[in-house]
């Protein structure tokens, strides 16, 4: 054979070989990504989120093999307890891309009622002070509560696998519960004071206000591995979420994006025009939640924010800008009238 064909059979031969390697890589990424589940846990090992085990990329109960919580009793498959009563199903919306959906999900009118009798306030010494994060903490630590929350983590990992759509899920799902103040009183010594809900009580309830509904959501991004903060505004008193970011697009470089809890909106846009105060002007208390991961650079939610904020701070709107309005407020389920 002439030399020249030699050459071209071996650059043929090499063209098949890379071809069929890259294929390989392909499936090899399917095949995995498959055989895991939304939290990471391989297909055919039980979660750390017991009792889901991982069957072909979803987690399901199966208690028999993974076990129950310390709060919980196995029944068959699945984990209960005494507050398991009185189930009512609620369907939480949210946004993902510019499409409305919904998750139902089952809440128990007896673990309400539980957490309805749980404390909120806490005792210390006469020389100590509580802090406003040790309050957090004590709604957001109470492990029965936790339990009872884990089957809605487990929806929100089944609906997506990707990790960033996960708290695209959680923080559409918080925006999306109706803002809403208790008509309860909390009795302390001989003065009643507002009542505070519980996360689970907002969900039962499902309505909330900002700080209320600020707590569910860090309850959220804590069990799903992101770092969080709660963002406190005294002068405005009026509070938000914080999520492990890049510092470039963080509120006041703190290294926490911005989100806001009570109607939807878009991370890192704290330039809202808010009912009865106007915008945030104050710098916040940053209250640290729970450490962990972080949010990537690049999302689109950073130039959408800085758009939209854009947008709002034009006198005259062209027909491009009201084009680029309407798909932002689309593609976020965004509510705000927008006045120029």
């Amino acid at each position: 054979m002439p030399k020249r064909k030699k050459e071209v059979v071996k650059f043929k031969n090499k063209r098949i070989i890379i071809f069929f390697l890259f294929i390989s890589l392909i499936l090899l990424f399917l095949l995995l990504s498959i055989a895991k589940c939304g939290d990471g846990t391989w297909s055919g090992k039980c979660s750390q989120r017991k009792p889901y085990f991982c069957l072909r990329g979803k987690l399901v109960e199966k208690a028999s093999v993974c076990g129950c919580p310390e709060t919980l009793t196995q029944k068959n498959e699945t984990c209960i307890s005494d507050y398991h009563t009185n189930p009512k199903n609620i369907s939480l919306k949210y946004i993902l891309k510019g499409k409305e959906r919904e998750m139902n999900f089952v809440v128990y009118e007896g673990f309400a009622n539980y957490s309805s009798k749980l404390p909120r306030y806490i005792f210390y010494d006469k020389d100590e002070v509580p802090s406003r994060r040790d309050f957090k903490m004590l709604f957001l630590n109470e492990e029965r509560q936790r339990d009872m929350l884990s089957p809605l983590i487990a929806k929100i990992q089944n609906l997506n696998k990707n990790e960033i759509e996960q708290v695209r899920i959680a923080i559409s799902l918080v925006q999306n519960i109706p803002f809403g103040n208790s008509n309860k009183t909390s009795s302390f010594g001989n003065s009643h004071v507002n009542y505070f809900r519980y996360p689970y009580e907002v969900l039962y309830d499902y309505e909330g206000i900002c700080s209320e509904k600020s707590l569910l959501l860090a309850f959220i991004l804590r069990e799903l591995g992101y770092s969080t903060a709660i963002l406190y505004y005294a002068p405005e008193n009026h509070e938000a979420v914080g999520i492990k970011c890049p510092k470039k697009y963080s509120i006041n470089q703190s290294g926490y994006c911005f989100v806001e809890t009570t109607a939807p909106s878009i991370i890192t846009d704290d330039k809202i025009d808010y009912l009865g105060i106007g915008k945030l002007y104050s710098k916040p208390e940053i209250i640290p939640i729970f450490y962990g991961k972080s949010l990537k650079r690049g999302i689109h939610e950073y130039k959408d924010a800085k758009k939209l904020i854009k947008l709002r701070e034009s006198r005259i709107l062209n027909i491009f800008k009201i084009m680029t309005l309407k798909r932002i407020k689309k593609k976020y389920g965004l509510v705000e009238i927008y006045n120029p």
